[in-house]
């Protein structure tokens, strides 16, 4: 019994002699709002390099890994349908992928959408080719953002065209 006291005395003094006493709570939550970050990338990354997989795309060396943390992924098929929306656009623009599950990326434009832009990425998709622009686009709140847009026609191994994919961020 007695050692059990010294064990206590010993590594309650310990504890006493540090400079950091305790950790704050709310430290807690930055740490779980990484995890969940982290596990969002991973969550995301499984699903696109399944449907690549499954596509079996023909693509570059996109580091999709790097761009889920920097930036939005938006995937769609051949008529423009969204079929994948990484977890980080709800940062951007407040849509949760569930949300925009199925519909065309037009759903996040409006009066403030410039149509001479609009027209050179269709342009562009009919020619399957990629291109970059900065687009107004809306918030699901209805506010306005510059979106820096940077499309790319995906095929597959037989070099038909599968999917197109953006990699999107706030300009």
């Amino acid at each position: 019994m007695n050692n059990f006291r010294q064990y206590e005395e010993a590594i309650a003094k310990y504890h006493s002699g540090l400079s950091v006493k305790t950790v704050p709570i709310s430290s807690w939550n930055f740490h779980n709002d990484f995890l969940g970050l982290i596990k969002n990338i991973f969550v995301d990354l499984k699903k696109l390099n399944s449907l690549a997989s499954q596509s079996k795309w023909i693509h570059d060396n996109w580091d999709l890994k790097t761009r889920l943390r920097e930036e939005v992924i938006i995937l769609t098929d051949t008529k423009l349908n969204i079929v994948f929306a990484s977890h980080n656009m709800i940062k951007m623009n407040g849509y949760v992928e569930a949300e925009v599950l199925g519909k065309n990326p037009k759903i996040f434009q409006g009066a403030a959408t410039d149509l001479t832009v609009s027209n050179e990425i269709r342009t562009a998709v009919m020619l399957q080719q990629p291109f970059e622009k900065t687009v107004m686009n809306y918030k699901k709140n209805g506010d306005v953002y510059a979106c820096l847009i940077k499309g790319f026609p995906v095929f597959n191994s037989k070099g038909q065209l599968s999917h197109y994919i953006a990699f999107e961020k706030a300009a």
